[in-house]
């Protein structure tokens, strides 16, 4: 909502396209998961989303299987080159290649001003006698998929006649080969020999010497081994393939001024440095074992992901188009995640451009958001000398706030409906947000013992709130049903049905979630629940992601999701404890949010815009997207809340999230290194269903939370009967959830378990 003029959110109640007759060949969901309406006009008048709800219904809730194959993947940008990009580089290097994810070119041109930009000179590789594309008829593909299922080594298998082409692709993480944003490439062949061309979209005359092929300049654009051979005419290398044989090459996206000859001994040496680099990354940050093994291969490609988008210590949008730089909430979000992960260092140093980042046209939207990121930085790292670095950065952004607001209602002035929509209103939005940034300083300040300037934030802060919850209670309708809580306050917005009906409904559906994440109506108050109740009874979600519909552009009328805007409509409700909703968009995201087997997200994506091999989405990749799954992902493992409203977190909540099929008969589930804002934690669970037990070992953080609940979600037909602590019995309280024992020591849980069918 934060970005640009021609909005391109996304989505209806298209997720009924099951029985439709869809448009544009998209594949027919599975009849036996529910009844659906028979036409489009039926399907676009419900409001309800009747996938999530279908989803709840299974015996253990919502899980992947149920989505994945409800709609076609992700698989379309909208560029020249329409397989989505695959970004590669080294991690947070600034020069980044574009693998296509067919397998057909490096660097290719997407020829869509002004959203795309071009990157590098294109090479196109081509197959066979005949110059086949790579990767032109999906029939023939098997990809693309990365190495061990998410290191950022790219795979993808293509057969043509009784050859089987393959095709691996990476970047370097060391020395000039990463700095000039190399792609190495590997082709193999079996089941027969083959022809592989790499054809070179490039300008001017190129020669070739001693492995190299040159600019006019006597660049290196490509490095070969031998086996290669250069047509000039054509502007391609060229090479015959044995039976299980392979070549190499090095696709530079920057050229080299001083290139060398690249030989396979070279390819396997970078290949091996580059998953060490990767391992090692992923080692220093938290380490998760998650007994599903597409959540697992997910969490690790996302921090990689955005490792491959950040920008030394900027954590951009996205890479390779116009999102290619910050956004204050977004890239907050995606900063947020890999602090979430442990990986807190380079957090900390991507705080500080997000709190020198300036927008006029959302200065309120930022203000707020930089006061929260913060302050939550703070609350994990217990930071007070980061604080005070950079106290001539957020002093200002707090005066800021107090200041301009008005005499007459105590509110911010007008500002932007939201950031693509100029319409200036008194915005609830703005308004809530620069309230809990005030908020959560004034009790960051108290915890380092700033007492005096904590107590003069906390009364203006509480002040502010009672002048929004006034304007809220002068401008909400009570007669629609639940009641409808605007977005522009003190105006004439009344409910928006269905909310994507509109533009303006649209944009509400993806400012409502920061809303709910600012927590200005108090946790599990009633009017949280209106604004929640809405989006879920009047077109708002989709397979529990949120839904918009671009009214304008490109895409005008293209129905779809914008999933990165509900990760605080997912955080509100799990802190509100409604699990299984929460696990609809976890695994609606997953299946239908973002790409199989490269998990790779965009802002937006579309339900009828693609073939039957896939649906398009909107300026991958997106590290935002990606915070949403590495973020909710978290939360239903640990939550840290702060349930009494003062702005400090006091409680800690275990496993409240986590699906039933988690905690199956021989599962492990182990959490290592994970922050909190009471320290680091560990946690591993150990399901013996057979035996009779669960254990579950907690090895607790250092600062003591004044609760501490650990929560035991069984497969369908088991029920837990006891728990103890060492000799101590522990209460069961609703579903299974016990308090734990204060102490800083390492506890053991053993849950007695029974199947409910005795």
């Amino acid at each position: 909502m934060n970005r640009i003029a021609t909005p391109m959110p996304w989505g209806l109640s298209a997720v009924l396209i099951g029985a439709l007759g869809a448009p544009n060949a998209l594949a027919q969901a599975p009849s036996a998961k529910s009844s659906f309406p028979s036409n489009s006009s039926e399907m676009m008048a419900v409001r309800k989303d009747v996938w999530a709800e279908a989803a709840l219904r299974q015996p253990n809730g919502p899980g992947f299987e149920f989505f994945k194959d409800l709609l076609p993947p992700l698989r379309y940008a909208n560029t020249e080159f329409r397989h989505y990009p695959i970004v590669l580089s080294a991690p947070l290097a600034p020069v980044k290649a574009r693998w296509i994810s067919n397998g057909s070119a490096i660097n290719a041109r997407a020829n869509k001003k002004p959203m795309w930009r071009e990157v590098g000179v294109p090479v196109h590789f081509l197959l066979g006698d005949k110059s086949e594309a790579f990767g032109s008829d999906l029939q023939r593909a098997d990809g693309p998929r990365y190495v061990e299922g998410y290191l950022p080594i790219v795979r993808i298998g293509y057969t043509l006649g009784k050859t089987r082409y393959e095709q691996e692709a990476f970047t370097p993480v060391r020395g000039p080969l990463a700095k000039h944003g190399a792609v190495l490439v590997r082709f193999t062949t079996s089941g027969g020999g083959g022809t592989i061309a790499a054809r070179v979209d490039a300008e001017g005359r190129l020669t070739t010497s001693e492995g190299v092929l040159r600019d006019a300049q006597g660049r290196g654009l490509v490095l070969f081994e031998e086996g290669w051979l250069w047509d000039g005419e054509k502007k391609e290398l060229r090479a015959k393939l044995e039976p299980d044989h392979s070549r190499e090459l090095a696709v530079l996206t920057q050229p080299l001024p001083q290139p060398q000859r690249f030989s396979a001994a070279d390819y396997e040496a970078e290949r091996k440095a580059c998953i060490d680099t990767w391992q090692a990354l992923l080692r220093r940050g938290t380490q998760l074992e998650i007994p599903e093994p597409i959540v697992q291969d997910a969490w690790r490609s996302l921090i990689v992901g955005n490792y491959l988008i950040g920008v030394g210590d900027r954590m951009h949008y996205s890479a390779g188009n116009a999102y290619d730089h910050l956004y204050e909430a977004e890239c907050g979000d995606a900063v947020r995640s890999l602090m979430l992960f442990g990986q807190t260092d380079d957090a900390r140093k991507m705080v500080g451009p997000l709190l020198d980042f300036q927008r006029q046209a959302t200065r309120y939207h930022v203000a707020g958001h930089k006061l929260q990121l913060l302050a939550d930085l703070y609350w994990v790292t217990r930071d007070a000398e980061y604080l005070k670095q950079k106290e001539s950065v957020w002093k200002p952004v707090v005066e800021f706030i107090i200041s301009s607001r008005q005499k007459e209602n105590g509110l911010l002035p007008k500002d932007n409906y939201a950031g693509d929509i100029n319409q200036q209103v008194y915005s609830l939005n703005s308004n809530a947000n620069c309230w809990r940034g005030l908020r959560d300083m004034a009790a960051v300040l108290d915890d380092v013992g700033d007492k005096d300037e904590a107590k003069r934030l906390a009364k203006e802060a509480e002040s502010f709130r009672t002048a929004i919850l006034d304007a809220v209670a002068r401008s909400e309708h009570k007669d629609a049903k639940p009641p409808f809580i605007p977005m522009a306050l003190l105006s004439d917005e009344g409910p928006h049905d269905p909310l994507t009906a509109t533009r303006i409904g649209s944009y509400y559906d993806l400012i409502a979630p920061y809303v709910l994440g600012s927590g200005i109506f108090g946790p599990n108050s009633e009017r949280e629940g209106w604004m929640i109740d809405y989006l879920r009874q009047h077109g708002g979600l989709a397979m529990g992601m949120i839904r918009s519909t671009p009214a304008q552009g490109e895409f005008k009328g293209e129905t779809g999701v914008n999933v990165l805007y509900g990760l605080r409509y997912q955080l509100a409700i799990l802190r509100r404890d409604d699990r299984d909703h929460a696990l609809a968009g976890f695994y609606g995201h997953l299946a239908q949010g973002m790409t199989r087997d490269t998990f790779i997200g965009g802002e937006g994506s579309r339900f009828f815009h693609g073939d039957k091999w896939g649906r398009s989405f909107y300026l991958p990749p997106n590290s935002a997207s990606n915070a949403m799954l590495l973020t909710t992902l978290r939360y239903l493992l640990i939550q840290d809340w702060d349930l009494d409203d003062d702005g400090k977190p006091e409680t800690l909540r275990l496993l409240y999230g986590a699906p039933a099929n988690w905690f199956r008969d021989g599962a492990v589930l182990k959490v290592e290194r994970a922050p909190t804002a009471f320290g680091e934690l560990s946690l591993r669970v150990e399901s013996h269903l057979s035996r009779g037990q669960v254990l579950a070992t907690i090895d607790p953080p250092p600062r003591q939370s004044a609760k501490t609940l650990l929560r035991l979600p069984l497969p369908a037909g088991w029920k837990v009967i006891s728990a103890t602590a060492g000799s101590q019995e522990l209460n069961l309280g609703p579903g299974a959830a016990v308090e734990l024992p204060a102490g800083k020591d390492r506890l053991a849980v053993r849950f007695a378990v029974e199947s409910a069918k005795k």
